[in-house]
């Protein structure tokens, strides 16, 4: 079978109610509204409040733009991420966000484009749309671009889905999201491809081991028009976005919206669907709209919403409770990753020891042995909130009831009918 047949049998597993994916038109329209996005100035920042005033928490625009050649990782976790500042870094694919060596006593060394090229991504080069094509290996490799009803992941091999991208019309094409990369030979190679950047490379859910932890690095090819629809990543993650090829669209809610705000609840007409393309160009709009008419009450208030374009070699930090949706302007590629740090660690615990119980007591249990301080304070939290582990990691299980194995916990917590099929593919 061809690309073509290839793709018709994924988009019949991925939207079986869906007849007519061109039903819109979007492939005739969206060069014009890509193009009036790519045009705008400031980078294509835009900022939108009910009071008119801009939001700037620390004297910031949202996001901070932040050049990795003279931001450190310790200026980034100190005043950006510890204050839940969204960003955008650039050079870190180029390698500059690799600290430099210390300074010599005349004080003269600085970081050279020497020393960055030693930590250069292989992305740039091996990551081009012609590149990804003709890989001889990648391109055998079948890649997750969609879910069935049943949540079972829908594949096409990389060859396939490199023709569909260059060739589909469909308003809101299939988008590679891949999260099983690192499971075997052919596409094992993409984790060679590229590192975790400085900024983010305390990732303590590391310490319960690749097996148990959830989902959360992806590799993303996606074709102009496809995206994600808004939401917040999972177990209160944080997460970085690197954009090796092409420009996406991005909106930010801060946490304190609600889910109903963001989504749009109530906007939406009959028979309208709510792809990411349907929400930069129409629902988004209307969310706005309506905000202006409450005058910022009700569920309005407060409201604000940031828009910015990433382009090529900018990686986007989202920090955990912030809502963001993302329009992909061409064709794209690009890595993300979700992480806990020390920063966030309290929100991500209070919500792993509810949605992943048992790994929550390993979780802990490995805290105990190599940040004791950290367990301390999962314990000092627990303690607040009269919250008893299912699992003690002193002493077994505390609760009388039955033990759920990790499979049916991962099933309990995974797999809710009520999430669109994008907030699936983010979520563990």
């Amino acid at each position: 079978m061809g690309w073509r047949t290839k793709a018709e049998n994924a988009k019949k597993g991925h939207r079986s109610s869906l007849k007519d994916w061109a039903c819109d038109g979007f492939h005739k329209t969206f060069p014009e509204y890509s193009q009036k996005i790519l045009n705008l100035e400031n980078l294509g920042y835009q900022h939108f409040t009910t009071n008119g005033e801009r939001y700037h928490p620390c004297n910031r625009t949202i996001p901070a733009r932040l050049d990795a050649k003279v931001t450190s990782p310790k200026e980034f976790h100190e005043k950006y991420e510890a204050k839940s500042i969204p960003c955008v870094i650039t050079n870190i694919p180029q390698g500059y966000d690799i600290p430099s060596p210390p300074r010599s006593k005349d004080g003269q060394n600085s970081k050279s484009d020497n020393d960055a090229s030693a930590h250069r991504w292989r992305a740039l080069d091996r990551w081009t749309l012609d590149n990804l094509q003709d890989d001889p290996e990648l391109r055998e490799r079948a890649l997750k671009c969609g879910e069935d009803d049943d949540e079972k992941s829908i594949r096409m091999k990389l060859k396939h889905f490199m023709r569909y991208l260059q060739n589909n019309i469909d308003d809101s094409p299939l988008y590679i999201f891949d999260s099983s990369f690192d499971e075997d030979r052919l596409a094992k190679t993409l984790l060679e491809d590229y590192r975790v950047p400085s900024y983010f490379n305390e990732d303590l859910f590391r310490l319960v081991g690749e097996k148990r932890r959830p989902p959360y690095r992806w590799f993303l090819v996606g074709p102009e028009r496809s995206g994600t629809c808004v939401h917040i990543d999972p177990l209160a993650t944080s997460a970085w976005n690197t954009l090796i090829v092409g420009q996406k669209r991005w909106v930010l809610f801060p946490p304190h919206l609600s889910k109903s705000t963001v989504k749009g609840k109530g906007l939406i007409k009959k028979g309208e669907d709510d792809e990411a393309v349907h929400y930069f160009t129409t629902i988004l709009p209307r969310i706005k709209e309506a905000a202006i008419r409450s005058g910022g009450t009700g569920k309005y208030e407060g409201f604000e919403c940031y828009e910015f374009t990433q382009f090529e070699g900018e990686t986007v930090y989202i920090p955990n409770g912030w809502w963001h949706a993302v329009l992909n302007l061409s064709h794209t590629v690009g890595v993300t990753q979700n992480f806990c740090s020390q920063r966030n660690f309290d929100e991500v615990w209070v919500k792993t020891r509810t949605g992943r119980k048992k790994m929550a007591y390993k979780w802990l249990k490995q805290l105990e042995e190599q940040y004791p301080h950290l367990a301390e304070r999962a314990k000092e939290l627990n303690s607040r909130d009269d919250f008893v582990m299912k699992y003690d990691p002193n002493g077994g299980a505390l609760s009388k009831k039955p033990r759920e194995s990790e499979s049916q916990e991962r099933t309990k917590t995974s797999h809710s009918p009520k999430r669109s099929k994008v907030e699936r593919v983010v979520s563990p």
